[in-house]
């Protein structure tokens, strides 16, 4: 019973270009029409050695105790295994956990079939599965010149200050309702005066063609990086262009979902709504005028990724994967509209106070166009990723624009784990460590992982200075079991081309910065 009793304590620790044609009013007709369709475990096993004592069974009972339950516990870890694997494509189904975020194990429960109403219908049960995060920061400044530090703060003699907060502190219920239905919503609490919502939709399996179906806010299809869940992202902030081209994520809009019967190709595609609506819940279309014809703006794009695992040996850890994407968007370009989200900005990869990288809103943009490829190799301990993204922007009565950049990185476990991958998804799955930590085992327990990633950001173009970055970032991840870890990163950058101050494009020249900032982060999820 000592042994089994061991194994129970242990599954406590561990819970598991572009060129896309021309200009018109052919795109812009289409998405404004399609925006305008748009709008709307669990159990616990507890086996005790003084049981077997305290009711006095003979040996062989105890044996046959011992051994039924050390079959529960191996059909409990089988399922652990499976929830924490990629997504489970049994007769197209996916868990609702597992949809379009990225921002699950896999597959945590399936719907079964519903029970009969007594009416000749079937009802609608539900489950539900509780889940949240907590990230807990430190971010400190040893070295940034006057150009970075006005770029922070708006002064060139005064340099950003260090500071603790929550990064991300999200909690909420997930699950299905009857046989092919699915929800999620997720809550964010780490900015106490503003709460605000990430993951909030409802969707439909088992669809002809479609597959899965999802409405509501979600993550849009298109960056292997932003696709990851940040739970098993490798460095502690997005790169540059990742986030400048995809600013906080998620969108609300209509989103499709597939993958293939052999696992090798997944799909999504889908439209959305530009502004970010997870603050105050609403979104307002913009009246707008074309050559003196009134219409109503309603900022929206069409998006969509295709991925493909081609290589998948020695049971997940070697494999090797690619994939396209891209979107076509229709902004308001009105002069002075506060809500025109023709905007690309974003932080030097750490959590600063104001975005270093800022276009400003951008005038009379018609559309603009992404494309996005992507690449990952991954043998055994040792990985390689990379992304390129671009997005070519089409003003009217003004030069167009092109802003771009990229990311490479390589990552290695020091105690022989690898990145586990999710061919349904085409994302990083969760890490196991061989050897979870323990108290009492210091430094020895735990997966230790070292990376280190090269970034670049070009976010300058004719009259439009959002300045160019390039950084390099070193990391360590310490996983001390599959749901908890520590980061620790440290950035040298380099920013130049840019007119920001405090946040804001300012006139004048532009500004040049250096800067070296270092990060550490608490983690850990249920």
């Amino acid at each position: 019973m000592s042994t089994l009793n061991a194994r129970v304590s242990s599954r406590k620790c561990h819970p598991a270009e572009n060129g896309i044609g021309e200009r018109g009013m052919n795109v812009r007709s289409f998405t404004r029409s399609l925006a305008t369709i748009l709008f709307a475990v669990p159990g616990a096993l507890v086996a005790q050695e003084h049981f077997a004592k305290s009711r006095g069974l003979a040996p062989h009972e105890e044996v046959q105790i011992t051994s039924t339950l050390n079959e529960f516990v191996n059909r409990l870890e089988a399922l652990e295994a499976k929830a924490d694997s990629p997504t489970s494509t049994k007769g197209g189904k996916q868990s609702a956990a597992a949809l379009p975020d990225m921002e699950a194990d896999g597959e945590d429960s399936k719907p079964g079939k519903g029970a009969d109403d007594g009416f000749g219908g079937i009802s609608a049960k539900a489950t539900q599965q509780w889940t949240g995060r907590v990230h807990f920061d430190f971010w400190g400044y040893p070295q940034t010149d006057a150009g970075a530090d006005t770029m922070e703060t708006g002064s060139a003699g005064e340099r950003p200050q260090d500071h603790w907060s929550f990064r991300r502190l999200r909690f909420g219920p997930a699950g299905d309702i009857g046989d092919n239905m699915l929800y999620k919503i997720e809550m964010e609490f780490a900015a106490p005066n503003k709460m605000a919502f990430k993951d909030a939709y409802l969707g439909w399996q088992d669809l002809p063609l479609l597959q899965t179906l999802v409405l509501g806010n979600q993550k849009r299809p298109y960056g292997l990086d932003h696709l990851n869940s940040s739970r098993y992202n490798v460095f502690t902030e997005r790169p540059f262009v990742v986030e400048a081209f995809n600013q906080d994520a998620r969108r609300f809009g209509l989103l499709s979902y597939g993958v293939s019967d052999d696992l090798a190709f997944n799909w999504r595609w889908g439209a959305f709504l530009l502004k970010d609506v997870a603050n105050d819940g609403k979104y307002a279309s913009i009246e707008n005028e074309i050559d003196g014809d009134a219409y109503t703006h309603h900022q929206a794009e069409l998006a969509g990724r295709l991925a493909n695992t081609f290589v998948w040996e020695n049971e997940g850890r070697t494999y090797a994967h690619w994939a396209i994407s891209g979107s076509v968007a229709d902004p308001d370009g009105g002069v002075g509209h506060g809500t025109n989200e023709g905007r690309f900005y974003t932080r030097p990869e750490a959590r600063t106070s104001n975005r270093w990288l800022n276009t400003g809103r951008i005038a009379n943009v018609d559309e603009y166009f992404l494309f996005g490829v992507e690449g990952a190799v991954n043998l055994g301990a040792l990985q390689f990723v990379g992304e390129y993204m671009s997005t070519r922007v089409l003003r009217d009565g003004d030069d167009d624009l092109d802003f771009s950049g990229g990311y490479v990185y390589a990552s290695y476990f020091l105690t022989g784990e690898h990145t586990p991958w999710s061919r349904t998804n085409g994302v990083l799955g969760r890490v196991k460590p061989f050897n979870p930590w323990k108290p009492g085992s210091g430094w020895s327990g735990g997966a230790w992982q070292l990376a280190v990633r090269y970034s670049h950001g070009d976010f300058t173009d004719d009259d439009i200075f959002g300045g160019v970055g390039n950084s390099v970032t070193a990391g360590v991840n310490w996983w001390w079991n599959s749901r908890a870890r520590v980061q620790f990163n440290y950035i040298h950058g380099s920013i130049s081309d840019s007119k920001v101050v405090s946040g804001e494009l300012a006139d004048g020249d532009a500004l040049t910065g250096d800067y070296s900032i270092i990060g550490t982060r608490f983690m850990l999820d249920f």
